[in-house]
């Protein structure tokens, strides 16, 4: 199934959890939710899943949420910065070494970062990857700076391939950090090496 396929479906499972939700709410002796509010969750979802087909269709996160951004005004600059979250470390579950085709003594470093537009958090990943497949450069790079990952690995010409995604429907969470769509993704290189595994939580900040 392709990215746009897996869209349509999701589209219509958020159409029919829409066209539910009366009767749900009958159901529970709750009223109906009001045209305005059905129309606002409705317009929401066709948000979601607008920017869902793109993540699923570009190669990298950062150029795909900086278009985003500028097409929804989220900031008066629309560019993605990396904010590094510190003293996190986080063991690569065996999946994760699964999907690099790595064993248990090859050296993966873990990154998690916060994509910033603005004042806005669209998103926070955590990223699995092998440094022995990266430019002493780039390793250099990722170490000591807060660039965007998939913005120091450019040269490497490489391309994402998904693994899994889901909407979430309601939200995950409330508030800022309420996340609204998740993607698990890896990384290979111009060989088809894969050198990076990351999940992306993509937060409520990504909706104007």
């Amino acid at each position: 199934m392709g990215p746009f396929d897996r869209t349509v479906r999701l589209r219509w499972q958020a159409a029919s959890l829409l066209a539910a939700a009366p009767v749900a709410a009958f159901a529970t002796g709750e009223p109906p939710a009001s045209p305005a509010a059905a129309q606002s969750s409705a317009s929401r979802t066709a948000l979601v899943q607008a920017l869902h087909a793109r993540l699923l269709a570009g190669q990298s996160a950062t150029s795909t949420l900086e278009t985003w951004c500028a097409e929804q005004g989220l900031a008066d600059t629309a560019k993605v910065r990396a904010v590094r979250v510190q003293g996190v470390e986080r063991d690569a579950p065996p999946e994760v070494r699964d999907a690099l085709q790595v064993g248990d003594d090859t050296p993966l470093r873990y990154r998690r970062v916060q994509l910033v537009c603005g004042s806005r958090v669209l998103s926070e990943a955590d990223n699995w990857y092998v440094p022995d497949l990266l430019t002493p450069a780039m390793n250099a790079t990722l170490d000591g700076s807060d660039e965007p990952f998939g913005r120091v690995v450019k040269p490497l010409g490489f391309q994402r391939q998904t693994l899994r995604d889901a909407t979430c429907w309601p939200d995950c969470g409330e508030g800022p950090q309420a996340t609204v769509l998740e993607v698990r993704a890896v990384l290979r290189d111009h060989a088809q090496r894969p050198f990076s595994y990351v999940i992306e939580s993509y937060l409520q900040g990504v909706l104007p």
